[in-house]
């Protein structure tokens, strides 16, 4: 007996015309507008600090600068590097993305330069610690580590010592500086930064060249115009009213 039933009613689907069926037009798709914009969050806080102790008075001599990286040897962490102060051709050098040319003269002018060092530069030129139109700094990392690039994680201390000439004297003035910051923020940095910078101010009233305390009156960088070129080392100093070559401490000759 055939079954009938079970066959689909119109016959075999395979055998049947196939016919095809106009698309639906398409037309313009409106998407209300919500309420509130759903925004993603993108922030990055950027947080340097640091601290520069009294300056010590030190008896001008030739060994005067020689004996400045003695002054971070037992507290230094890293090799000790000495960072002269900058020529005239490099008075706009500043550590600042958003002034291409001042920052093309700072990465010119410090390039040689470890990671360490140029992140301290960075952070104690940011906060105006450093100013290398008249100081000679004598940087090394202080505490911390650094990452696989070398450069100092965020919490890691930098510094070492900041020294200029009185202009008044000619003594050379020293002071301890260091500083610490970058992406996040350490909240014991700022009590292990004191204590090392009170290790830094005891080796420099060490040192056998020391005078004393004395207030620190840092010289004020010209703008526009250069200073008197050094009759003895050729340094042209980035501010007008130098008295003393920044770089070699020795008179400068002024008409």
């Amino acid at each position: 007996m055939p079954l009938e039933f079970l066959r689909r009613r119109g016959g075999d689907p395979a055998s049947a015309p196939t016919t095809s069926q106009p698309a639906a037009p398409s037309g313009p798709v409106s998407h209300a507008l919500p309420e509130e914009v759903v925004a993603q969050e993108h922030q990055l806080r950027l947080n340097y600090a640091g601290k520069t102790s009294e300056g010590v008075r030190i008896k001008a001599g030739p060994r005067a600068l020689a004996d400045l990286p003695d002054m971070l040897v037992g507290i230094a962490k890293s090799e000790i590097e000495v960072v002269e102060p900058l020529p005239i051709e490099y008075s706009q050098a500043t550590p600042s993305i958003v002034r291409p040319s001042e920052a093309m003269q700072w990465l010119n002018a410090h390039h040689m330069l470890s990671p360490i060092a140029r992140h301290a530069l960075v952070v104690l030129e940011t906060i105006d610690a450093v100013d290398l139109a008249f100081d000679t700094f004598v940087v090394a990392l202080l505490d911390g580590e650094t990452d696989t690039s070398g450069y100092p994680e965020y919490n890691a201390i930098v510094g070492g010592a900041a020294a200029h000439w009185d202009e008044v004297t000619g003594d050379m003035i020293v002071r301890g500086v260091v500083g610490w910051g970058g992406r996040g923020v350490r909240g014991d940095s700022d009590r292990i930064g004191a204590k090392i910078l009170t290790s830094l101010l005891s080796s420099i009233l060490a040192s056998q060249y020391s005078l004393g305390l004395t207030a620190v009156q840092r010289p004020a960088a010209a703008h526009g115009h250069g200073g008197v070129v050094c009759p003895h080392c050729g340094f042209e100093s980035a501010h007008e009213r130098a008295f003393y070559c920044p770089k070699c401490g020795m008179r400068m000759l002024r008409g």
